[in-house]
């Protein structure tokens, strides 16, 4: 349950960003279906949950743990002109230990933002960026 107040956190940060952007980028989420536009750049978001501990003998305390990624999709050839602007920007939105809060439930960024290599095909050019998080609850 905890994952899905991770991942909507996420998402609404990501669309809040995106929609005070000059220039507002699309982004899409896990099974969404997307056909971008010719020449569009886009981002693709992923929740990869971890494991879910529990560090006491009685129970009460849950830390979820799990990556959080962004995906850059450029059209192929077109350079990095389009994506390391969008590398810095993200990279300052989700800033290391950020603390974003949903009804009281509060997650943190573990890691820096960390850029993956390029991948290349026939008809995109896709950059990930990812960063750890950790959300830890009582009852």
């Amino acid at each position: 349950m905890s994952h899905a107040i991770i991942a909507s956190i996420y998402e609404a940060k990501l669309i809040a960003w995106s929609k005070a952007r000059t220039e507002p980028i699309k982004v899409v989420f896990e099974n969404v279906k997307y056909e971008p536009a010719d020449g569009e750049t886009y981002l693709r978001a992923f929740m990869l949950p971890g494991e879910t501990a529990s560090s006491t003998l009685a129970g009460d305390h849950r830390a979820f743990i799990g990556v959080y990624q962004v995906s850059i999709v450029a059209p192929a050839n077109s350079g990095k002109t389009k994506t390391n602007p969008l590398v810095v920007e993200l990279t300052a939105l989700f800033r290391l230990y950020a603390r974003d809060t949903k009804s009281g439930f509060t997650v943190v960024a573990m890691s820096p933002v960390e850029q993956g290599p390029g991948i290349t095909d026939a008809a995109t050019y896709m950059v990930p960026l990812s960063f750890q998080y950790r959300a830890d609850t009582g009852s």
